[in-house]
């Protein structure tokens, strides 16, 4: 008995971890902080991306990501996420949620719903992104990107 309840709390604090560590990356994104959005990957994280070039391996290609990325988005934004979902099996973790920016609605950046997976694995007792996937929905009979969460 006792084991089982150190297997369910030590699940519950991975889980808030993971939690904990996906609030702090969107919060270190609306802040335009490289260096904090960086420090929760590990060095050979792979992306795979909405946008071209698709697929980027490594924190110094993922970093030129970031750097390129963020002028785009407004001085002031906000994120909003739906859905959330965590899965942790000893020291690796899987997440999937729904996300949109928010802020200047006008803003192309705005008006997207992304899907975002990403796998956590602890290394040296901190959880660390090693793989992430951004994705926009399609519709197959048209080829365009669903954009919306109710088409």
């Amino acid at each position: 008995m006792v084991t089982q309840l150190t297997t369910e709390t030590t699940h519950t604090q991975d889980e808030a971890q993971i939690r904990q560590l996906i609030g702090d990356q969107q919060r270190a994104i609306c802040a335009k902080d490289v260096d904090q959005i960086m420090a929760y990957y590990a060095t050979n994280v792979i992306f795979f991306d909405c946008k071209p070039p698709f697929q980027t391996q490594g924190t110094d290609a993922f970093r030129r990501t970031w750097e390129e990325c963020l002028p785009y988005f407004p001085n002031s934004f906000g994120t909003e996420i739906r859905d959330l979902n965590i899965v942790v099996s000893g020291d690796l973790a899987i997440a999937h949620w729904l996300l949109r920016f928010t802020g200047e609605e006008d803003h192309p950046a705005m008006q997207t719903w992304l899907r975002f997976t990403a796998a956590y694995q602890r290394q040296q007792g901190k959880w660390q992104i090693v793989h992430e996937h951004c994705s926009v929905p399609f519709d197959p009979h048209t080829s365009q990107a669903v954009l919306t969460l109710n088409p």
